[in-house]
């Protein structure tokens, strides 16, 4: 049992001998229960928030066989250079010759998306494949751009995308376009 016992004031020397008063005691059983009650009540009446987490599949550590690349025709191949200012480059095909492209668009559902939503149905339909994504992050993009481009796939059900590279030619032309600034 949990008590709090308090000094009766005696114990001084000299002066007049008193009787010694009790000390008062409080018992602190019912204020421990009524915590340890509180506690448990709202432990199980908090929700407990789970991270909302996006799969993505990273290859193998191993080095790279070239007999392993699989080699993809450039009319399916769409590649999104993520820039500084919220800003997406995108193009279709080769970077040295690209078929479609480069353009400037924005990220959400006035920027990339229409444009992904068209190519993933025009692309099926001309080549008879699906549409490859290709994600290419510069060192000025942020990560929450990266993670709204992926939103972005999730959204419209974009197939086949990954995230690559990006090379010394495609940060030229980001320079070029206003879209590699600090």
């Amino acid at each position: 049992m949990a008590e709090l016992n308090q000094d009766s004031g005696g114990g001084k020397k000299g002066g007049k001998i008193r009787s010694k008063k009790a000390g008062g005691r409080v018992d602190l059983t019912a204020m421990v229960d009524l915590a340890f009650l509180l506690i448990t009540f709202f432990m199980l009446t908090t929700s407990i928030n789970k991270p909302n987490a996006m799969d993505v599949a990273m290859p193998d550590k191993n080095e790279e066989n070239p007999e392993d690349r699989l080699e993809v025709a450039d009319t399916r191949t769409m590649t999104l250079l993520l820039g500084s200012n919220n800003q997406v480059e995108w193009y279709m095909g080769a970077f040295d010759s690209p078929i479609e492209g480069p353009e400037i668009v924005g990220y959400g559902k006035d920027g990339i998306r229409p444009v992904l939503l068209q190519k993933l149905k025009e692309i099926p339909q001309r080549t008879g494949g699906d549409l490859i994504v290709v994600i290419r992050p510069s060192d000025r993009s942020t990560h929450r751009n990266l993670v709204d481009i992926l939103d972005e796939m999730n959204i419209v059900e974009a197939p086949i995308y990954m995230i690559g590279t990006i090379s010394d030619p495609e940060i030229e032309v980001l320079e070029r376009d206003g879209l590699y600034n600090e």
